[in-house]
């Protein structure tokens, strides 16, 4: 198998391969986390919120309040998985056994907290229990001037304590702010009914290996072990009993140093990507926060795409902007733009565009992706798009003509 073969196989599994070719429909979203397993958390909205920006790459144009109802009528859940996600409803006791006997470092700082607050931290929760749901904003703090998570106000990290603990979840959100129940009230509305996991630590570990991969389409054992935070790393030799016992099938890709790994639920995709009849014809703007790119090091080798999240990095350190979206065209990872969307005034600001090196400005690459922008500032409610800067600089009078 070659890597373009291996890379179609990955955008298959994550629904990333092609464009919708419907329109999108309600269960679309529940479908596509399913499908990817976790749909991470994030809060920064200069453009969407990750959650909402990871979705429109896969369904198109789709209104974001069904993710917000999805959650309230119980088919999705929040929960501690690569970090902070949502997971389908049907997949969530596998996740709170799994933090149960696990030691994530949301869990163990949330445990040291209750041992130094532990009369407080237990108000809260008895408060909870009488009054019923609560939202951080429930509770005036003190210091105003201050902002920022690293400064929560005891009430939010205590809820947010309780939460890592499993002990309180998410029934829905209010304008993307948690609000916070008992874990037991939410779980007696989840769509299908809860049942709490009976597999054992090892089982659990396998699950998830095993989700991983089936996740990603195609995966080297390196790998494996980020898509769901998994200690220890994931080895060959972990893997073999799954080789042998039919769950996983092993693939040599050109060029790479190990074998790859492939689902058995992907086995016809699998010789379809090996048969070249895998098309990528998908061309949209990813979310920094996307499964496909979060792992640096496996966008670097499935893509060559050197991917860092800047919004995290010191300004003057920044090479490309602060909330910069991979640009996906028809198999590759092709560039980057660093985006602000200005819904007052409805424009999709472009602060820099860059093509990754070697890649060349055709007409069909401007045209494919000055339509995903123009899809993605629409769907923003952003229409007008204005774009700053471009590398090379004759990209960015083609993709200007294609907003004309």
């Amino acid at each position: 198998m070659n890597p373009t073969q291996a890379r179609a196989l990955q955008l298959h599994a994550q629904g990333l391969l092609q464009a919708p070719r419907r329109k999108p429909r309600r269960g679309d979203v529940v479908a596509a986390i399913e499908r990817m397993r976790l749909l991470q958390i994030d809060s920064i909205h200069v453009v969407a919120r990750s959650p909402y920006l990871v979705l429109h790459a896969r369904l198109g144009d789709y209104p974001m309040a069904w993710l917000d109802e999805s959650l309230a009528d119980g088919r999705i859940a929040e929960c501690w998985a690569h970090e902070a996600c949502f997971v389908a409803a049907r997949d969530l006791a596998e996740h709170r056994a799994w933090r149960e006997r696990g030691s994530h470092w949301a869990q163990r700082h949330a445990e040291r907290m209750h041992r130094e607050h532990k009369p407080a931290m237990d108000a809260l929760l008895a408060r909870i229990r009488e009054n019923g749901p609560v939202l951080a904003s429930d509770f005036p703090r003190e210091d105003r001037g201050v902002s920022g998570w690293w400064e929560w106000k005891p009430e939010k990290r205590w809820l947010e304590a309780w939460f890592a603990l499993g002990d309180l979840m998410i029934p829905r959100r209010e304008r993307f702010q948690r609000v916070y129940d008992l874990a037991e009230r939410v779980l007696a509305g989840l769509d299908p009914p809860y049942a709490a996991s009976e597999l054992d630590t090892g089982q659990l570990r396998r699950h998830f290996i095993l989700d991983s991969v089936r996740a990603l389409g195609i995966a080297q054992a390196r790998w494996i072990a980020d898509y769901f935070r998994l200690k220890p790393a994931v080895t060959a030799q972990e893997l073999a009993p799954l080789l042998a016992e039919g769950e996983l099938l092993e693939v040599a890709v050109r060029g790479w140093d190990a074998p790859g790994y492939v689902h058995r639920e992907h086995a016809d995709a699998l010789e379809s990507a090996r048969g070249s009849r895998l098309r990528a014809t998908h061309t949209a703007l990813l979310s920094p926060f996307d499964p496909l790119v979060w792992d640096r090091a496996r966008a670097l080798a499935m893509f060559d795409f050197d991917y860092r999240i800047e919004c995290y990095v010191p300004a003057p350190k920044r090479h490309y902007g602060y909330y910069v979206l991979p640009i996906l065209h028809r198999g590759a990872l092709v560039g980057r733009l660093d985006a602000k969307a200005h819904r007052a005034e409805g424009v999709f600001e472009i602060k820099a565009l860059f093509l990754e090196p070697g890649v060349e400005p055709s007409p069909r690459l401007a045209s494919e992706v000055a339509a995903a922008i123009a899809r993605t500032a629409s769907w923003h409610g952003t229409p007008t798009v204005r774009l700053r800067r471009c590398r090379p600089a004759a990209l960015g009078a083609m993709l200007r003509a294609g907003w004309k």
